[in-house]
C-alpha cells in the first residue's frame, strides 16, 4: 500500500464515487422497514446545475448521510421534472424535439450530480416525461374524475400570447401581469378548461396547517393566505331599479357605519350599467391602467338593510367577482382601504366600534380603528361586543346568512401545448366527454411537429379516435396537464418506481411515507406544496394511502447570490459548479455552501470563501495523513500532559454533542464550525506531545463529524486511519495483498456516529472562560508592547466574589447590595464586598451563571498547554488564596486576574 502525500481531489473523488456505485452503498432494498425518507425537490432538466442545486441537494445528502451514521436505513432518491414549456420552446429553437432535448439535458445533469458525490439510490431514478410515469398521471386523473373531483368548464383564463398557453394565477408575475417564463404581458381569454376541485378540500387544507409543526411558519402563513378562508355573512342591499345586491362581509357588526357599496367591474349590475352609462363604461374599459384603489360613482343608491339609510353605489377595482359575491359594503371608520377611498371621495366616516375597555370613541379622521370592541352609534346594538353583535345581526337581519368564503379557486390544469401529459378524455358527439379506459393507458404523445399554437391540435392521427363507450368517431382531448400534476405525487412513485400495475405500492407507501425531510426553494411554498397536500388527501379518501400529509419536515432553502443579486442565467451572474468542482473539488463546494449560512437563509457567493474552504480541506488531509505520533515523544511534565489530554478529550466530546444537535436541528452551521475548530485544536495538540490514543480518537471523530458534508475526503481518511483500501492504493498493491478488507473499514464513515465518553457539564462555560482569558492575555501583551513574555500568572476569583455574583443572579429582591453584604461568606470582606455589590447591582440584568472557583481553576489548568504554546511563556494558574492579595482582588468570576512578566 502506498501513501498519497498530496491532496488530489480529482483522484480521490473519482475513486470513491466509483466505489460507492460498485458496492451499491446508497441502494434502499424494497424490504426495508420504515426507512428515513430524505428528498430534495427534483429539478427541471435545464442541462446545467447551478449553485442553488448544489446547495439544495447538499442539504439533503448531508442529512441522509448523517442518518446512516445514526444507524438508519435511508431512502434518498432523485428524478426529473421533465415536462414543460421551456423544453418545447428550446426544441423549436434548436430544430429538435422536446424528448431528445430533455433526455440530453438529463444525461448531462445526472453526470454533474454524480460529480458532486450525492448519495442517491439511482436505481429509483424516474423521469416524468416517460410514458411509464405519465401513464399514472392519466390513471390518477381518471380516479379523480370518478370521484367527482374533475370538471370541465368555460372560464376566463390567463393567456400568454407568446407561449400560446394558459397560465395559472400563480404563474402571472408582478404588477405588470407578465408571464413567469417569458415576461410577456398576459391577456384574458374565455376557454373550456379542465379543473381539479381542490376547493372541496379547502377547509381541511387550511385547518391541518396547524399540525405541521416542523414546517416554516412563513410557509404555513403563505398557504393560509393563498387559501384565504374568511368566515362572515352575506346580506342584501336593495337598489332601486334592480332586485338587490348581495354583499359579503367579515364585519357585519359594523353595518351601522356603511357609507358606500362597491361592485366589481364585471358584476352583472356593473355590466348592465355600462350599456347606458358612459362614465361606467369608460371606467370598466380602463380601470386596470389606473393606480391605487379607484372607482366610479354610478349615481345609484343602496338601502342599508338595518338602518334603511341610502348610500352611494360605486363600481370599484378593489371589489372582485371571484372573491365573496363581487360586491362589498364600505365601512371607512373600520377598514384601511375603505377609509382611503372614502377620504378621496368625500364620503362619511362614522365610528361604530370603540375599544371594549370603555375608553373614548376613537378619532377615525386620519386612520380607522380596525380591531373588535364594543359597538357605539349602532342603535339597539350599542353596547354589545363585536362577536356577540355579529351573531345577533345574522339571526335578526332577514337577508343575512353566515357564509365562508375562500380566495382559493379550483385548479385549472389544462395547458395548450405539446410537452405534457395528454389528458385522457375522448370527446364523443353522442356520449360527451368519456374517460380513456385504464387498459388503453398511457395515451402517448405523437411525434413532435413544431407549429404555432398547440401541436396536438394539428396531429390528426392523434386527435381522431373512437368513443370507448359507443364506438362512434370521436376526438381526443388535445390539452395537456399542468406539470404541477407530475410533481404532486412523484414522491410516492419513488417507493416502487418499476411497479407496472399501479402508480405505487400501497403497503410500502404507507410504511415509508410521509417524507421525513423535504428540501426545496421557497418559490414552491404555495403551488407545489399545496397541490401535493391535496393529492395525498384524495388518494387517502380513495383508500390508497393512510397518511394525509406528504412531508413531515420541510426546509425552504435560501438563495445563492452574487454581488447581492440572486444568481440567474438571465442576469448572467451564474457561477458554474463544474468550474468549482474542477478547480477546488466537490467536497470544497459542498462544505462552502453548507457553512456559509443556515439552510433557510440567503448567502453571497465569495470566491475568497471557496479558496479558504479548500485550504481547510487540504489541512484536514494533512492532519490525518501526517498524524503519526509516538508516546515516547512526550517529554513534558506529566500533570501538564494529563491536563492537555483532558482538555482535548473534553473538546472532542463537546464537538460530538454540538455536531449532533446541529445535524438534528438541520442548522448544520454550528456543527461545521465546531468541527473546523476541532481540526485546528488537533493541529496544535499534535505539536504538544499528544497522547496517541487521544489524537487518534480526535482524528476519527472529526472525520466522521465532517463525513456527511465532506464525504469523499472523509472516506479516504477513514480508510487511512483503518489501514483500509484508499484512492492512493495501486492495482498492484491490491493484487499483492491477500488480506480481505472489511467493508465497514472502507465505508466506515457510513457505519456509526461517535459518542461522547465524558460528562461535558458546564462545557460552554469552561470554553468561554478559556477563550476570554486567552483574548485578555493577547490584549495585555499588545497594549503593553511586550515582545517576549517570560511568564503568565492567571489567578481565579476568590470564593466570596463567586458567592456574591451567585446571589445577584439568583435573588428576586430589588436590593441586591443588602442581600450580598449580609451573606456569611461575603461579609468577612466587608469593604470590598460593598464595592463589588454595587457593581453587581448595576449589572444584574446582564449577569448569568458562571463556573465555581474550583471548576474555573480546573478549566484554566486544562488549557495551560494552549496558552503556553501560543505565547511561548511559562504559565501558571493560581487559586486566589495562593496568589498575591492585590492581584487576587482584581479577579472576577469568569474574568481571572492576569500578570505577565
Amino acid at each position: 500500500m502506498q501513501d498519497q502525500q498530496e491532496y488530489d481531489h480529482r483522484h480521490i473523488e473519482r475513486y470513491w464515487q466509483a466505489e460507492w456505485a460498485e458496492k451499491g452503498v446508497y441502494r434502499t432494498p424494497n424490504d426495508t422497514i420504515e426507512p428515513t425518507y430524505v428528498l430534495g425537490m427534483f429539478p427541471y432538466p435545464s442541462g446545467e446545475l447551478h449553485m442553488g442545486h448544489v446547495r439544495n441537494y447538499t442539504i439533503t445528502d448531508a442529512y441522509a448521510r448523517y442518518r446512516r451514521l445514526q444507524g438508519d436505513s435511508v431512502l434518498h432518491p432523485m428524478g426529473w421534472d421533465a415536462f414543460g414549456l421551456p423544453a418545447e420552446n428550446a426544441a423549436i429553437e434548436h430544430d429538435t424535439n422536446p424528448r431528445a432535448w430533455t433526455m440530453d439535458c438529463i444525461e448531462q445533469m445526472r453526470e454533474q450530480l454524480r460529480a458532486v458525490g450525492f448519495g442517491y439510490d439511482w436505481d429509483r431514478e424516474l423521469t416524468t416525461c416517460a410514458p411509464e410515469y405519465y401513464r399514472w398521471n392519466q390513471w390518477l386523473f381518471t380516479r379523480f374524475y370518478e370521484m367527482g373531483l374533475v370538471e370541465q368548464a368555460a372560464s376566463a383564463v390567463n393567456w400568454c400570447p407568446s407561449c400560446e398557453t394558459v397560465l395559472a394565477d400563480e404563474q402571472v408575475d408582478g404588477a405588470d401581469d407578465a408571464c413567469w417564463r417569458c415576461e410577456t404581458p398576459v391577456e384574458e381569454r374565455e376557454l373550456d378548461q379542465w379543473f381539479l376541485k381542490i376547493t372541496d378540500y379547502a377547509d381541511e387544507l387550511v385547518e391541518s396547517l396547524s399540525e405541521l409543526d416542523e414546517w416554516p411558519t412563513s410557509v404555513r402563513a403563505m398557504q393560509r393566505e393563498w387559501i384565504g378562508r374568511q368566515t362572515g355573512a352575506e346580506l342584501a342591499f336593495e337598489i332601486e331599479g334592480y332586485d338587490s345586491v348581495t354583499v359579503f362581509t367579515t364585519r357585519i357588526d359594523t353595518i351601522h357605519g356603511v357609507s358606500f357599496v362597491a361592485l366589481a367591474p364585471d358584476h352583472e349590475i356593473s355590466q348592465s350599467l355600462a350599456e347606458t352609462d358612459e362614465n361606467v363604461r369608460q371606467y370598466i374599459n380602463r380601470f386596470e391602467e389606473l393606480e391605487g384603489d379607484t372607482g366610479v360613482d354610478t349615481g345609484l343608491t343602496a338601502a342599508n338593510p338595518v338602518t334603511d339609510r341610502e348610500v352611494p353605489v360605486y363600481v370599484a377595482d378593489f371589489a372582485f367577482s371571484d372573491v365573496g359575491t363581487g360586491a362589498l359594503m364600505g365601512v371607512p371608520a373600520h377598514d384601511e382601504r375603505d377609509h382611503e377611498f372614502a377620504s378621496e371621495n368625500g364620503l362619511s366616516i362614522v365610528p361604530v366600534v370603540a375599544p371594549a375597555d370603555g375608553s373614548e370613541i376613537p378619532d377615525v379622521t386620519e386612520k380607522p380603528y380596525t380591531a373588535d370592541g364594543m359597538l357605539v352609534n349602532s342603535g339597539a346594538y350599542t353596547g354589545m361586543e363585536s362577536a356577540a353583535a355579529r351573531e345577533r345581526l345574522i339571526e335578526e337581519v332577514e337577508s343575512a346568512s353566515e357564509q365562508t368564503d375562500y380566495r382559493l379557486r379550483d385548479w385549472g390544469i389544462s395547458r395548450q401545448r405539446y410537452w405534457g401529459t395528454p389528458i385522457p378524455i375522448v370527446h364523443c358527439p353522442e356520449c360527451g366527454p368519456v374517460s380513456v379506459p385504464d387498459k388503453e393507458l398511457p395515451v402517448e404523445l405523437p411525434e413532435f411537429v413544431p407549429t404555432r399554437g398547440n401541436p396536438l391540435d394539428a396531429a390528426e392521427e392523434f386527435v381522431k379516435t373512437t368513443c370507448p363507450e359507443c364506438g362512434v368517431h370521436a376526438k381526443r382531448e388535445t390539452d395537456t396537464m399542468d406539470t404541477f400534476v407530475d410533481s404532486s405525487w412523484y414522491f410516492l412513485r419513488f417507493v416502487s418506481p418499476d411497479l407496472g400495475d399501479a402508480p405505487f405500492d400501497n403497503e410500502r407507501a404507507n410504511d415509508w411515507l410521509p417524507v421525513d425531510l423535504y428540501v426545496g426553494g421557497r418559490e414552491h411554498a404555495v403551488m407545489h406544496l399545496l397541490y401535493a397536500r391535496f393529492f395525498m388527501r384524495v388518494l387517502s379518501d380513495a383508500g390508497l394511502l393512510d397518511d394525509r400529509e406528504p412531508f413531515a419536515d420541510l426546509i425552504t432553502q435560501g438563495m445563492v447570490r452574487l454581488d447581492g443579486e440572486t444568481m440567474s442565467k438571465s442576469k448572467g451572474n451564474v457561477v458554474s459548479p463544474q468550474h468549482i468542482i474542477d478547480e477546488y473539488g466537490a467536497d470544497t463546494a459542498r462544505l462552502f455552501t453548507m457553512q456559509a449560512a443556515r439552510p433557510e437563509r440567503d448567502f453571497d457567493w465569495q470566491e475568497t470563501g471557496v479558496r479558504s474552504t479548500h485550504a481547510f480541506v487540504e489541512r484536514l488531509y494533512d492532519l490525518v495523513i501526517g498524524s503519526e505520533v509516538e508516546d515516547s515523544e512526550r517529554d513534558e511534565h506529566e500533570s501538564t500532559r494529563d491536563a492537555a489530554d483532558e482538555y482535548v478529550a473534553r473538546e472532542i466530546d463537546a464537538t460530538i454533542v454540538t455536531a449532533r444537535e446541529s445535524y438534528e436541528s438541520l442548522s448544520f452551521v454550528d456543527g461545521l464550525r465546531e468541527s473546523r475548530e476541532l481540526v485546528s485544536l488537533l493541529y496544535r495538540y499534535r505539536e504538544s506531545s499528544p497522547n496517541t490514543q487521544t489524537i487518534d480518537r480526535g482524528l476519527r471523530v472529526v472525520v466522521k463529524l465532517l463525513a456527511p458534508v465532506v464525504p469523499h475526503l472523509c472516506s479516504e481518511l477513514w480508510a487511512a486511519l483503518n489501514d483500509g483500501e484508499r484512492a492512493g492504493t495501486s492495482t498492484e498493491d491490491k493484487e499483492a495483498s491477500n488480506e480481505e478488507i472489511d467493508e465497514s473499514e472502507v465505508f466506515g464513515v457510513e457505519s456509526d456516529w461517535p459518542e461522547p465518553k465524558h460528562d461535558i457539564e458546564d462545557y460552554q462555560l469552561s470554553r468561554r472562560i478559556v477563550e476570554k482569558t486567552r483574548e485578555d492575555i493577547r490584549q495585555i501583551i499588545e497594549g503593553a508592547g511586550i515582545d517576549d513574555p517570560a511568564s503568565i500568572e492567571i489567578v481565579v476569583t476568590p470564593d466570596w466574589k463567586f458567592r456574591a455574583r451567585e446571589i445577584a443572579v439568583e435573588t428576586d429582591e430589588a436590593n441586591v447590595i443588602r442581600e450580598i453584604v449580609t451573606d456569611e461568606t461575603v461579609r468577612v470582606n466587608k469593604t470590598a464586598a460593598a464595592k463589588y455589590a454595587k457593581e453587581l447591582q448595576s449589572e444584574r440584568r446582564s449577569l448569568s451563571r458562571t463556573l465555581s472557583p474550583d471548576r474555573e481553576f480546573e478549566a484554566l489548568n486544562r488549557a495551560v498547554w494552549l496558552v503556553r504554546q501560543e505565547f511561548n511563556a511559562d504559565v501558571q494558574v493560581v487559586r486566589a488564596t495562593d496568589a498575591d492579595e492585590t492581584l487576587s482582588q482584581t479577579a472576577r468570576p469568569d474574568r481571572p486576574a492576569i500578570r505577565i512578566e
